[in-house]
């Protein structure tokens, strides 16, 4: 007897959309979402897509039409609602555009809230295309199989930042003249609302850093005995973050 498949089988491509799901609604999909459903994972009537919406959770959809520029689907049931974020931001300096890029897609997969992209005297970059990197960070929630979005802040001078700090938020600097040793830091403040500030190629200057350290919310930390680049130090600290008190420690 020939075993029933999994349905939906694990293979099933998975979206953010923005329309708030629900059972029984029917989505027309269009766009670059249109393309890759149809042109790249050939998908045809009846086959399953996943959809998630960053307010609701995960939908497992039925597809009823696939049509030249659309295709049509229909909700049938929420699989999963949506995750539970640790309310923990990565403030990365610009850096060049791969491996910024590289920073957003793996902040993304381990989980962070927001990312605040943040402006320094040694950035190599002082911009940053917003919707551009919405992209990267959605298409790495999709693979990763995240419920969820994370925010992306405005991009912000690092004096603009600090001026304008949240209360209640601890502020971890990566300090490459050294600190409190991560770990020790991290278990301090617990599940507490957090933060790690990372800095560019060539580190903050020693004004940045007198005015990072004098600000009451930052606690200086020391990743390791040797010098990261700037998206070792984000992806490193925010692996660590998590594993110690995200979602990682069960």
């Amino acid at each position: 007897m020939t075993a029933t498949p999994a349905w939906p089988p694990k293979s099933a491509p998975r979206l953010f959309v923005e329309m708030t799901l629900a059972e029984g609604l029917r989505l027309p999909i269009e766009g670059g979402q249109a393309h890759y459903l149809g042109k790249v994972m050939r998908i045809a009537p009846n086959d399953a897509v996943i959809l998630c919406d960053d307010r609701t959770g995960e939908w497992v959809a039925r597809v009823t039409q696939v049509e030249k520029r659309a295709v049509v689907v229909e909700v049938e049931r929420q699989s999963r609602p949506r995750e539970d974020v640790p309310d923990f931001w990565l403030c990365a300096a610009l850096l060049k555009k791969p491996n910024f890029d590289l920073v957003l897609e793996k902040a993304t997969e381990l989980g962070v809230a927001k990312v605040v992209p943040v402006v320094t005297r040694r950035c190599v970059a002082d911009k940053l295309n917003p919707e551009r990197a919405r992209t990267i960070m959605t298409e790495a929630a999709e693979q990763c199989a995240r419920t969820a979005l994370p925010a992306l802040g405005e991009t912000a001078k690092l004096e603009h930042m600090l001026r304008d700090w949240p209360d209640g938020r601890t502020l971890f600097f990566a300090d490459e003249n050294g600190g409190m040793p991560v770990a020790k830091a991290f278990a301090q403040t617990g599940t507490a609302p957090a933060a790690l500030l990372v800095g560019p190629e060539g580190g903050f200057d020693e004004t940045e850093r007198v005015l990072i350290r004098a600000h009451t919310a930052a606690v200086a930390i020391a990743l390791g005995p040797r010098i990261l680049r700037g998206e070792t130090a984000s992806i490193a600290g925010t692996a660590l973050w998590m594993g110690l008190q995200g979602d990682w420690a069960g």
